[in-house]
């Protein structure tokens, strides 16, 4: 299949055993990958064989133990299978299990660069009637088409929120992410909350490349006692020469900070319009689950009129952050900026607020009684069965329905979410899960 040459594909290096014969790989074995600035682990699997018997133990089965284990523990699941050989029965039958599973899935057919191109038009027609999606049609020996598929991965990889989990340390300190374009004043804020704060501030040395993070351990008015990890993200400027590799690893920089950060303020210039810039970083940092405070620098330095035209700026251009907290500050004086600690606080809370399985199913209740969810196919009823949450940082729940819910109808229960239970600062993830066995049930 080229399951072990495609693992060393990702990773950019030979760290599975790859040999020209098959059942190389036996145990499950995990590899580093970055790709578009984020960073993955794949787990190279040895054949899953149709049929095995859990009570058994042939090396064959122990070894489809512990892929089908790794199947359904993973985010997103690659199914490899040879093009130069085609479409066999046991692709067949791992093909069935995939669909029934419901687990993410990506359709790869390796050793696409030994077909003719009337030859690989009919592998995909084939490989197309195994229900699985669009197939992917590469050489993992030569790095063709490999490129396209590890973009394919990322976005879906996004898309069910596996980049919503802080990569940082284990350490129990929350990440604190500066974001904003240059000039905004990160670096003056970064440099008035280590010097002015009651705070012990001891450097930590990044990645190579990174930023050094900042760990700040700050006196409440209570006496008590929190530490803050703060990752500064200034630097980058565009060069007329390099605008789009500048644009490029700003990003990469940006998404390796959110990485590793739990709260992301993002820093508005009172003086400046809102931009297409905001307008990105804000989408990245709902992309990365990551809670967020909106903070306007250099406010003492506006009129009323930039002020009130500010307002609009925000509630037009960030409205899809509509439900973020907004602080207002000036960086060099220090006006406001002692009230940002406290409002980190608030934001990681709910954040990490988890809501008890009793409580959710109570409020569905109550949302569905006051809006219904529209008809689905065939003008059938959608009915929603229940909800549980399923995660926190961020806060995801998974809803189980005999019918896809519309995105309004999402949104309309999102919106309902923030407002039975406090989630100030937090994007929410809502999945939902289809059980077509409800679909005649009452």
């Amino acid at each position: 299949m080229g399951k072990s040459t495609l693992v060393n594909r990702f990773a950019g290096r030979r760290d599975a055993i790859v040999q020209e014969m098959p059942g190389v790989t036996r145990d499950r074995s995990t590899h580093q990958a970055t790709w578009l600035g984020r960073s993955f682990t794949v787990i190279d699997t040895g054949g899953w064989t149709p049929g095995w018997a859990p009570d058994r133990t042939t090396m064959d089965e122990l070894v489809s133990a512990q892929a089908e284990q790794a199947t359904t523990e993973a985010d997103l699941v690659l199914f490899v299978l040879d093009a130069s050989v085609g479409v066999t029965a046991e692709d067949e039958a791992v093909a069935k299990w995939l669909r029934r599973s419901g687990i993410p899935v990506l359709l790869v057919a390796n050793k696409g660069d030994t077909l003719k191109p009337n030859d690989r038009m009919a592998v995909e027609a084939e490989l197309y009637g195994l229900g699985l999606g669009d197939p992917y049609t590469l050489s993992a020996l030569h790095g063709e088409g490999s490129g396209d598929l590890l973009d394919v991965v990322v976005k879906r990889l996004r898309a069910v929120g596996a980049f919503d989990r802080p990569q940082d340390d284990d350490d129990g300190i929350p990440g604190i992410a500066l974001i904003g374009r240059p000039n905004v004043g990160k670096s003056s804020l970064f440099n008035r909350l280590v010097g002015e704060e009651r705070v012990i501030v001891d450097n930590v040395p990044g990645t190579t490349r990174d930023p050094v993070d900042t760990l700040l351990e700050v006196e409440a008015d209570d006496g008590t006692h929190r530490v803050y990890r703060m990752i500064d993200t200034a630097g980058l400027r565009k060069k007329k020469s390099k605008v789009d590799t500048t644009e490029y690893y700003s990003t990469v920089r940006t998404r390796k900070t959110l990485d590793r950060s739990s709260v992301a303020l993002l820093l508005l210039d009172a003086g400046e319009t809102i931009g297409e810039q905001e307008q990105k970083l804000a989408r990245e940092i709902i992309d990365s689950g990551r809670a967020v405070l909106l903070v306007q620098n250099k406010w003492d330095l506006v009129d009323d009129e930039r002020r009130a035209q500010l307002a609009k700026e925000r509630d037009r251009l960030l409205a899809f952050l509509d439900f973020a907290p907004m602080r207002r500050i000036s960086a060099t004086s220090g006006r406001g900026v002692g009230k940002l600690f406290g409002d980190i606080d608030h934001v990681l809370e709910c954040w990490n607020r988890r809501v008890p399985t009793g409580q959710l199913n109570a409020w569905l209740k109550d949302a569905v009684a006051t809006t219904p969810p529209p008809l689905g196919q065939n003008h059938r009823p959608v009915r929603i069965r229940y909800v549980t949450q399923v995660a926190v940082g961020p806060p995801r729940f998974k809803l189980f329905t005999n019918q896809r819910l519309e995105a309004s109808y999402l949104r309309y229960l999102e919106r309902k979410l923030r407002e039975s239970f406090d989630f100030t600062g937090t994007p929410l993830r809502l999945g939902v899960t289809i059980r077509t066995q409800w679909e005649d049930r009452k």
